[in-house]
């Protein structure tokens, strides 16, 4: 019964489980209430729709200039407090935008809102490998990828049915979100322990700038992101739908098809990954982009089916590069200054997101040659600058841990 249990737990303590499943419920929530943002504040409050773009935008916007702010405080009060914090900031954002009459007081809830989404992913980063043994981190994270690409499909299934009650049911989304995080925050104060912190050593993110081989990876990701998330959230859906002419219900299934995919194969990579160097794992992740996209590029004469191809790949190609990077940086970064680090690569995630639709959009009205063949070298040479990282990594941080049972 014991092994049965280690298995099915796949090796994490409880406690870990705890966070897990706030990461699922945030997941559910967010996924439920994103497709409505704009329609609520337009349709349901009255504000134009310029205006209802321009807060939905500064959640987003406000994160990227959060996210490295977020770094000495994680440093500072801990990764525990800071990411209760950020949930503190998203309920109050949230149930704000539910209740705004005016725009100026929804710009002000955006902007909370916004400031919790950017310090979230940091905090709980490094929340999580605070609380994990080295040799877990890796699972952590594969675990928490399932858990948010999970939440986030039910959650966007469940906002429908929430939304089909019209404006009440479009304000109890908003409302349900808030209260995930408000939950979280609970769970994380009553239950979760508050991991040892390190003394503080002067330097703060000049130690962080000061590291080439962080850096490069930062910048790596940055691209890698741009390509196997930005580029495939909202150029590829846009491509298929004003292009090839494709439904709507098959535009959704292809993110759908992506999700379902980190679910099924995350943990599995995880397990692969044990044993075997990094840089390796996410130089796949890159040429498995750069395929995903020449493939794509056959859509003119294959049809739908090469973009489906397409969706599946880049989920294995994204499954292969989270199961290696916060570990890998967790493992790199110096305890004291851990939340910078995290903070940091978490900058590079929201930088890449938003190059990603920006650069794309611009490929795409030139051709679609030139989108999907300027990913695939992108991808490529992402590759190949992780595989020269190698050398400059420290040696005990070039191999994923393999975890004995």
């Amino acid at each position: 019964m014991g092994r049965l249990t280690q298995r099915l737990s796949f090796g994490l303590p409880g406690e870990l489980w705890l966070v897990h499943t706030g990461v699922f419920v945030n997941a559910l929530g967010w996924g439920a209430v994103l497709p409505f943002e704009v329609i609520y504040l337009h349709d349901g409050c009255g504000f134009s729709l310029g205006a209802a773009g321009l807060i939905v935008g500064a959640v987003t916007g406000v994160a990227v200039a959060a996210a490295p702010l977020s770094g000495p405080l994680i440093d500072r009060f801990g990764a525990r407090a800071a990411t209760a914090g950020a949930g503190v900031a998203l309920g109050t954002g949230y149930a704000g935008l539910a209740f705004a009459q005016t725009e100026p007081v929804a710009f002000a809830a955006a902007v909370v809102a916004g400031a919790g989404n950017g310090a979230l992913l940091p905090a709980q980063s490094a929340l999580l490998a605070s609380l994990a043994a080295p040799e877990l981190r890796h699972r952590v994270t594969a675990v928490s990828r399932v858990c948010t690409n999970a939440g986030f499909g039910l959650g966007g299934a469940l906002g429908g049915l929430v939304a089909s009650f019209g404006l009440s049911g479009l304000m109890a989304l908003f409302l349900l979100n808030a209260a995930t995080y408000v939950v979280y925050v609970v769970v994380l104060i009553a239950i979760v322990r508050e991991p040892p912190r390190a003394a503080a050593v002067p330097g703060g993110y000049l130690r962080v700038l000061r590291d080439r081989p962080f850096l490069r990876l930062a910048a790596a990701n940055t691209l890698l992101i741009a390509v196997g998330w930005g580029v495939f959230s909202w150029i590829v859906p846009l491509y298929a739908k004003n292009d090839l002419h494709v439904s709507s219900e098959l535009v959704g299934l292809l993110l759908l098809a992506n999700g379902l995919t980190v679910v099924a194969v995350q943990v599995p990579v995880a397990k692969l990954a044990e044993g075997r160097r990094r840089v390796v794992l996410m130089a796949s992740s890159g040429a498995i982009f750069a395929g995903a996209y020449l493939v794509a590029l056959a859509a003119p004469s294959l049809g739908y089916a090469s973009l489906l191809a397409a969706a599946v790949a880049i989920g294995v190609g994204e499954c292969f590069h989270t199961a290696v990077l916060m570990p890998l940086v967790a493992d790199l970064a110096p305890p004291a200054v851990r939340g910078r680090y995290m903070a940091a690569m978490g900058f590079s995630w929201w930088i890449g997101l938003a190059l990603g639709p920006i650069a794309g959009t611009q490929l795409l009205s030139v051709s679609t040659a030139l989108l999907f063949g300027a990913c695939a070298a992108t991808a490529s040479i992402s590759s190949l600058s992780l595989l020269a990282l190698e050398r400059r990594l420290p040696e005990p941080a070039r191999l994923t841990p393999r975890l004995v049972t």
